[in-house]
């Protein structure tokens, strides 16, 4: 199957400033799936922990690396379009779309992810990618990828966490069902995003290290 664009949602990154282990899996999953496809690596960061910073004390943006990685294994950057911007998994279906796949007309989609996330990723981007107003059809595709890389006990916090989440995602999608109302719930109620309230480095917890 063909896809316009394949879209690789980010999920954190090792001291060295790489793809966490149990990201490796989305990009060998999206490389060996690519054909013609634009990949799309997704996210600038998280909220959960301070960002990995270059040489310079640059952060390094979880899309770049991913991108970076991409084109190691020889896909061309032509080919590669970066979200230096969502901080989180609605961010990343935002993001992709207003900035990426309707400019561009990217229409079929395959979402890439691991196991533990993608319940809920698969709820945020049927979500997000179908609230008026739809210029465009979009239909959207998931492929799961093991969850490599990542011990039991943090595993287990984060399908718990996970699991809370997805719940929140569900009572979301009721209340925001068009763009403009998730534009307006991202920047005034969201707290990676809204001005007022950007949410300090959260302190350690079981989870932590799955970010």
């Amino acid at each position: 199957m063909s896809y316009d664009a394949i879209i690789i949602p980010g999920g954190g990154l090792d001291q060295a400033g790489n793809p966490a282990p149990w990201v490796l899996p989305r990009l060998d999953a999206a490389f060996q799936q690519a054909d013609d496809a634009i990949l799309i690596p997704l996210s600038s960061g998280t909220t959960h922990k301070a960002p990995i910073l270059d040489s310079a004390g640059f952060p390094i943006h979880e899309c770049v690396a991913s991108a970076r990685y991409l084109i190691a294994k020889g896909i061309s950057p032509a080919r590669i379009l970066l979200d230096t911007w969502s901080l989180d998994t609605i961010g990343n279906a935002y993001f992709a779309r207003v900035m990426h796949c309707e400019p561009r007309q990217l229409t079929r989609l395959l979402v890439i992810t691991s196991d533990f996330h993608m319940p809920r990723t698969q709820a945020i981007f049927n979500w997000i990618f179908s609230v008026a107003p739809l210029p465009i059809p979009f239909e959207i595709h998931f492929h799961s990828v093991a969850d490599t890389g990542m011990d039991a006990t943090t595993l287990a916090a984060r399908l718990e966490k996970e699991q809370a989440s997805l719940d929140s995602v569900h009572s979301l999608a009721q209340r925001h069902t068009t763009l403009a109302s998730v534009n307006q719930f991202l920047f005034t109620e969201h707290g990676a995003y809204h001005a007022g309230s950007r949410p300090a480095v959260k302190p350690a917890d079981r989870w932590a290290n799955s970010y």
